[in-house]
């Protein structure tokens, strides 16, 4: 019974936790973002899919246990789009978001910045947000080339605008004490990467409000295009991109500020940066699930909520769509 209950009964395309509750998504995106995924084989991938497709096809040789057949659709789901059947880019993969995405956090979070360097930095974070926004958007619809010019365009200058203009505000600001204002230049990047994400992934995506994505029956089948859950898609994307930055660029600058007033970091000033580093990637790894899980990937919306014509063309009472990531 132990064993059942810690391992349930497999489901292609279903998650092997409880999306109906916060806990259960969180434990889901924990196996999505799992570092460890980035280095399975061509040959694993392979194996995996095929392990998948004879579940499917109800051809799978004798002795494979659910446990096999989980494991086997985390790879497939950490590395292949739901939408595209394609791979993608690893270090665009949610699983590489960490990882790649840590040394961007960290230079954005070193003290003293000057407008150059914060303009480095912003560029960079929003550059790695794009294309990750792009990788794990709904694919239901094509994304004209034009479209991702124009949202990685616009993300990039709000990003550097709010950043170089909160800088310049604060450098401005005599009354405040060199301690004070260097601890307050820290705080600067989650205003200015908050507002840019909102703006990142309502450009990177904006192609769905117009194109409206899939809605799919209790079977899988498509029932038409909504835009309303487009609308609802992006607007739980967007919130979740907010959420992320906020422990990231609020906890390790707080941390920080006491870690470097011990005498030990004050005499061995060395270690400052690798402990920054440190805090960073442990503040990273922990906001990233809890943020992604605030809302399923494969929401659900009322069918009433949805375009006349949806609602005509299915007897389904709640559809589902691919949020993103």
């Amino acid at each position: 019974m132990a064993e059942s209950a810690a391992c349930p009964a497999f489901q292609l395309g279903r998650s092997r936790y409880d999306q109906g509750s916060f806990l259960g998504r969180l434990r889901h995106f924990i196996d999505i973002i799992d570092p460890s995924t980035l280095f399975v084989s061509e040959k694993e991938l392979k194996e995996s899919i095929k392990l998948l497709d004879d579940y499917k096809h109800d051809t799978l040789p004798p002795g494979v246990s659910d446990l096999q057949l989980w494991g086997a659709q985390k790879i497939k789901q950490a590395i292949i789009h739901p939408d595209t059947g394609e791979k993608i880019f690893m270090p665009f993969r949610m699983s590489g978001y960490v990882p790649f995405g840590t040394p961007i956090v960290i230079g954005l979070l070193l003290p003293n910045q000057t407008v150059v360097s914060t303009i480095i930095w912003q560029w960079l974070n929003q550059s790695h947000n794009a294309c990750v926004n792009y990788a794990n958007r709904n694919a239901t619809k094509p994304m004209p080339t034009s479209k991702f010019l124009q949202g990685y365009v616009g993300a990039v200058t709000s990003a550097v605008s709010i950043a170089v203009g909160l800088n310049v505000l604060i450098q401005k600001a005599n009354k405040l004490s060199p301690a004070t204002r260097m601890i307050v230049q820290r705080f600067v990047p989650f205003p200015a990467v908050a507002s840019a994400n909102i703006c990142n992934v309502g450009l990177m995506r904006h192609n769905e409000l117009s194109e409206g994505i899939d809605v799919l029956d209790d079977n899988g089948n498509v029932v038409g295009s909504s835009k309303i859950a487009a609308r609802h898609a992006i607007m739980e994307t967007a919130f979740t991109r907010v959420v992320l930055p906020m422990p990231i660029f609020v906890l390790p600058p707080i941390i920080m500020s006491y870690l470097e007033r011990l005498r030990f970091l004050q005499r061995n000033r060395r270690l400052l940066l690798p402990i920054h580093s440190f805090v960073c990637l442990v503040t990273f790894g922990l906001s990233l699930p809890v943020a992604i899980s605030l809302f399923p990937q494969m929401s659900q919306i009322e069918v009433s909520c949805l375009e006349p014509e949806i609602a005509m063309a299915t007897d389904c009472k709640v559809v589902t769509y691919n949020k993103g990531l």
